[in-house]
This record gives C-alpha cells, structure tokens and sequence, in this order.
C-alpha cells in the first residue's frame, strides 16, 4: 500500500480525513503518516500517536522539517495553511494563472508561501502525488461538467481564494515540470464556518448576540460539513485507480438544491435560539467601516475578507459538482445537511 501524509493531521479538515481513513479501513495504521507542527512531547502528537499511525515533525515555517518528515512518502494531502494573516496586505492583482508568475519569489508573499515551502519539500523527497486542498470558490456555471470534472474559473473575487488560486498554479507547474501526479480538491465552505460568514457571529452567546447583521452581499453556498470532506477526502487519498483523480480540479460540496444564503443560515439560526435574526445588506465600504469602527476587526484583516460577500453574490460558491455524493456513496454515506450543524452549534 502507498504511503500516505497528511499535513495538519490533528486539524480540522486534517484531523477528519486521518479519522475517515482509519474508520472506514481505507489504510493501515502502518501506512499513515500524520504531519503535525507540535511537539513530541505534546498531548497533540500523542493523540494521534495512539491512533496507531506513524507521527512526524513538520512546520510550514521551516521548510527543512517538510524535507524529513516527506522522506518515504508516496501520496501527500497538502491541507492549506490556517494561518490567514500572511495574506493581510498582500496585493491582489496576481491570480494565480500564470505559472511562470507563480514560481517567482516576488509573488508567494502571502499563504502560498508556506504551500510552496511544502510542496519544494514533497519534490525534493521523492513524493509521486500531491493532492491539494483548496476552497470551493471560482465556481462557474457556464463550464459546469457532470462527471466532477473542472467547472472552475482561476479568478476570485475572494480574497481567501487567491492564494489558493497561485498554490494551484505553482503546484500545476512544479508537477509538470518534475513529473509528479497533481489533484486539486475545492473543498466545501465548511458547516461549521457559518459564524464567520455571518459577520463573526458569537454562537456561544448567541441568545444575546445581534438580531441584524450588517453584510457587504449575500448569496446562496452550497455548504458542506467538515466530516464529509474528510471522508470524501480520504477516499480520494486511497484510491487504487490513481488515473480517477490525477490530473484534475474538481469540487467537494453540498448540490445547489440545498444551497443556503448566509441570510437563510441566520434564520436558522434564530430559529435555534429563539428570536429571529436577518442579514441587511449594506455595501461594501458600509460593511468596511460598521467591523472596523464598531466590531474592532483590523482594517487590514477586513479588506482581504470583504470581497468574499462579492463573490457569494457572483454565484462562486453555487457549486454544482456530483462528486461529493459519489464519494461518500461509495461508504454508504449521505451529505450532513447544513440544519443539523446550525442548530447543534447554537443549542451547544
């Protein structure tokens, strides 16, 4: 059996798809390699210890412990950095598209950074596939494909998604150049994200939270929940046909039939505590100033996250790809409606 890293292993979508492969038996134990940036004297790696994989030191601030901690590694799921402040600044003019652009120093200043670090790693280790999880944004209507195919667009109004669109183009490039299998994964806007879409709404304090919240746009996304990425994600890693994925981009997310507005999710959440709340739409510079004057979020910080209401209303997370479905029909699983997670969340 391939050998198989996860980065971020003890991570959210990380941690779900190292539990999907051991609970449905997609790998061994022996198998499994969970990449981890803690200590190992930490209660973090003796967690995943017990679990019966192989643990390994890895941070995406030193490219050096990628290099060891890849050595013998057949498959890699690069699980994308959380650590969103790299892109606070950073200009947004490059896209991604170009992979002469994407292989320059100048232009991985802000997340895409740390991937390029993984990924220079993963090359130099000898890895054969490098699987990448990126975010289910850019999706277009217009070239949608009925077999999970591409139905992607390399621009983004989101300013989360642009540095997973240049990851994608210097992965595509390094992989071209060196020979080494790439699969792109456009992960679902996660279940349980819907706090930070609905302007950072406080869910441990929801009964006394705000009954309106002020966002630059709205539109539908086809939410998906964190457990079924990971089992849908770990599939793809264990797969026997390598030619089913290899090669291509494709999205992982709920169908449109379920889609929900970050204002439909509030009403959800009213429902769940109790006392009605609604999204007013108020523009992009009202939006700007309403969470940085009154909610205290850095100036910066809300710049880079803004946009992603323009893309929600450009129809970018629509998403309308079969392949989650597919793959978790092949465990006998069903998508975990959104409703569930919302309410769960707010009843605590």
């Amino acid at each position: 059996m391939a050998k198989i890293a996860i980065v971020g292993a003890s991570g959210k979508l990380g941690g779900a798809t190292l539990a999907a492969l051991l609970a449905h038996k997609l790998a061994s134990p022996s198998d499994i390699i969970a990449l981890t940036s803690s200590a190992p004297d930490s209660a973090t790696w003796a967690k995943l210890a017990a679990t019966g994989v192989q643990v390994r030191h890895a941070r995406f601030e030193e490219p050096e412990t990628f290099e060891r901690a890849l050595e013998g590694v057949d498959r890699f799921f690069l699980v994308s950095t959380p650590n969103i402040g790299l892109d606070y600044g950073v200009a947004m003019d490059f896209d991604g598209i170009a992979a002469t652009a994407a292989t320059s120093s100048s232009a991985n200043r802000g997340r895409e950074s740390h991937h390029k670090h993984a990924i220079d790693a993963a090359v130099k280790a000898g890895v054969k596939w490098i699987t990448y999880s990126s975010l289910a944004y850019a999706f277009s209507s217009s070239s949608a494909s009925t077999e999970g195919g591409a139905a992607s667009m390399n621009t983004s109004k989101a300013g989360v998604m642009r540095a997973h669109l240049r990851t994608e183009a210097y992965l595509r490039a390094v992989g071209a150049a060196h020979g080494i299998a790439v699969t792109v994964v456009r992960e679902g806007l996660y279940h349980e994200s819907w706090p930070l879409y609905l302007g950072n709404y406080d869910v441990r304090n929801a009964a006394s939270e705000r009954d309106v919240v002020p966002l630059a746009a709205d539109g539908k996304v086809c939410w998906t929940a964190i457990h079924d990425l990971g089992v849908a994600s770990a599939i793809v890693l264990a797969t026997t046909d390598d030619g089913e994925f290899v090669g291509k981009t494709f999205y992982l997310s709920t169908r449109p039939a379920t889609a929900k507005t970050v204002n439909e999710i509030a009403q959800l959440v009213g429902k769940a505590r109790g006392k009605d709340v609604r999204v007013e739409i108020v523009g992009r510079k009202e939006h700007e100033r309403y969470y940085v004057e009154e909610r205290g979020t850095p100036r910066l910080a809300m710049e880079w996250w803004v946009g992603t209401y323009e893309a929600l209303e450009a129809g970018e997370a629509l998403v309308d790809d079969p392949m989650l479905e597919k793959l978790l029909g092949r465990v006998g699983l069903k998508p975990i409606p959104v409703e569930e997670i919302v309410a769960a969340m707010v009843r605590g």
